[in-house]
């Protein structure tokens, strides 16, 4: 019997003591339990030593300085290993030499651990005020493309399956100014197939209409944080509007927002960006984490129109109704209920959220009961619901770190720097907060923003790209001693689009409880995770699998032996 099984049965006796003797909560006495894993920062080792620009690093004159960038894990060479991709920011006061001006950029895994810097040989090096990304094969050529959100034109990087990329955002007819001189400022964003034909089509959010010549200074409030003068906004800022392209289908896209209702939304200050189809009738809806009002959830119709329903659905704002200021977001099923819920990452001085799914579009805010609410110092960005220690309930992570500069680095946990939290999923629908006992690259203070997940190297468990503002980027690797089981699922499309993005798989391990998680582009804070799919399988040696695809295919395979990555191609099973 291995340690976790003995720690699963541990968890059995307790919950059978408490029962019978009610001295002790469960949650309390499951704490005394080992953790079994540690999060290592092995960045500066693996050879991620650029540094990520943006802003002043003492001050910022504006918020576009203060949002960070994004980053991937992606497989772009189809290897098996992923690579790494970290968007890169600039400085409105820098005049930078060819050679050294800062660009976003792409690391190929040497598979022993560590990454060779191949930006300018794939040709995706650019610089500007670069924010988030997504990843999917938008033209079905079996090459995973990438897309990067900048203020001002985004980019399309279109994998020639090579080791190079060619940008085509004009050609592909990816506009994303208004035309009007302004640039837009465009955030989070998600490869969808929102009508299931089969081709990728693209969601982009959009924060504040933002024009340096015009936009409000600090001093001319002047705008505080707790007395001190910062940048000012997004409150009293023009809100952006997001976008909607519909890919047809022969490389091209066409700008569908308002013909589709996109534009007919409550909230703007859109950051986070993440696709599930939340009410189970098979069709991708949307949800938009709002900074300073209410979050948006786009339902899908069927009919290539969504309806906002995120006030009805009580996901828009916090239990007592007040807006927010939501950064990051993740979905699950947390609670094994077979429906998906949500968690997003809010301002300092609030607590992150938690949604649990009703079904038919109802949500209830669980944040407190389930634990979530204690932590109010931080200020949250990336955050993600992964199994760290493949029990097979999913835990969360939030990446944190100051908005504004000029705070400091004082001696609480309330600086510029912060360290991460850590939640383990008690499987009672409750978690607990094990940042302390999660190892020295959960508590490693930063100024982080978005945030990534996926097996780097391919020992089995899932380990944690962060991008930080003004700093080098973190890779946390996960060191486990629990050996629980686990299976990777890479998706590959025929009548669905080549990515697998939208389908669904449940993964049923021998014995054990129904799983389930779909295929997703973009999420987390303005970044993408590795679009194969991780289920911890505890101390199963099997499983059965069951793929539905966007297209109403479904697949099934039997009796599938843990620890390895299936493909499953769709119709060929």
């Amino acid at each position: 019997m291995n340690s976790r099984q003995t720690a699963i049965h541990r968890r059995q006796f307790i919950k059978s003591l408490c029962a019978a003797v009610p001295v002790f909560s469960f949650d309390q006495l499951v704490m005394g339990l080992p953790l079994g894993v540690r999060f290592v920062n092995v960045a500066r080792e693996a050879g991620l030593q650029a540094k990520t620009i943006f802003g002043g690093e003492k001050k910022n004159k504006f918020l576009m300085e203060t949002t960070g960038c994004g980053c991937a894990f992606f497989d772009y060479d189809n290897d098996g290993w992923l690579d790494i991709f970290l968007v890169n920011g600039t400085r409105f006061e820098a005049d930078w030499k060819a050679a050294e001006a800062p660009v976003s950029r792409l690391y190929k895994n040497n598979r022993d651990g560590t990454f060779t810097d191949v930006t300018i040989a794939s040709g995706i090096g650019r610089t500007g005020w670069g924010q988030g990304c997504c990843v999917g094969d938008y033209n079905n050529d079996g090459h995973d493309d990438l897309f990067v959100t900048y203020w001002g034109d985004c980019a399309l990087w279109r994998n020639e399956g090579n080791g190079t990329f060619t940008e085509a955002a004009k050609k592909a007819g990816i506009t994303t100014n208004p035309g009007n001189g302004q640039r837009r400022w465009n955030t989070g964003c998600a490869f969808v197939d929102y009508d299931r034909d089969g081709h990728l089509d693209l969601f982009i959010a959009n924060y504040i209409d933002f024009d340096p010549r015009t936009a409000p200074l600090p001093e001319s409030g002047p705008c505080l944080f707790k007395g001190i003068v910062v940048a000012c906004g997004p409150p009293g800022l023009a809100g952006g509007k997001n976008i909607l392209f519909h890919n047809n289908g022969d490389g091209t896209f066409t700008d569908v927002s308002q013909r589709a209702g996109i534009l007919k939304t409550q909230g703007t200050y859109g950051l986070g960006v993440v696709v599930s189809d939340f009410d189970n009738d098979g069709w991708p809806d949307i949800y938009v984490s709002n900074d300073s009002t209410s979050s948006a959830l786009y339902r899908n119709n069927h009919d290539g129109t969504f309806s906002e329903i995120a006030i009805e659905a009580g996901v828009a704002f916090s239990p007592d109704g007040k807006p927010q200021a939501g950064m990051g977001v993740s979905v699950a099923d947390y609670d094994g209920d077979g429906r998906f819920d949500i968690v997003k990452t809010n301002f300092a001085g609030d607590t992150s959220s938690l949604y649990h799914n009703l079904g038919n579009n109802f949500f209830e805010d669980t944040t407190f009961q389930a634990g979530l609410g204690r932590n109010t110092r931080f200020m949250g960005w990336g955050v993600g619901f992964f199994d760290f220690d493949n029990d097979g309930w999913p835990d969360i992570l939030t990446v944190n770190g100051h908005v504004y500069p000029e705070v400091g680095q004082p001696n609480d946990e309330q600086g510029y720097r912060e360290r991460k939290v850590l939640y383990r999923n008690l499987g009672n629908g409750r978690f607990a907060d094990v940042s302390h006992d999660a190892g020295p690259g959960i508590l490693e203070p930063a100024s982080a923003r978005g945030c990534a997940f996926g097996d780097f190297d391919n020992d089995g468990d899932v380990d944690v790209l962060v991008n930080c503002i003004n700093d080098t980027p973190q890779l946390l690797r996960c060191d486990s001693q629990v050996k629980n089981n686990w299976l990777k699922v890479k998706t590959i499309g025929v009548k669905s689009n080549r990515s697998g993005i939208g389908a669904r798989i449940y993964c049923t391990p021998a014995g054990g409880r129904r799983l389930m998680d779909e295929v997703r582009s973009g999420g987390s804070y303005i970044s993408q995770s590795d679009l194969r799919i991780h289920f911890g399988l505890g101390g199963a040696q099997k499983a059965d699998l069951e793929v539905h695809w966007p297209s109403g295919q479904v697949d099934r395979v039997g009796g599938v032996k843990a620890n390895q990555v299936v493909t499953v191609t769709e119709g060929n099973t």
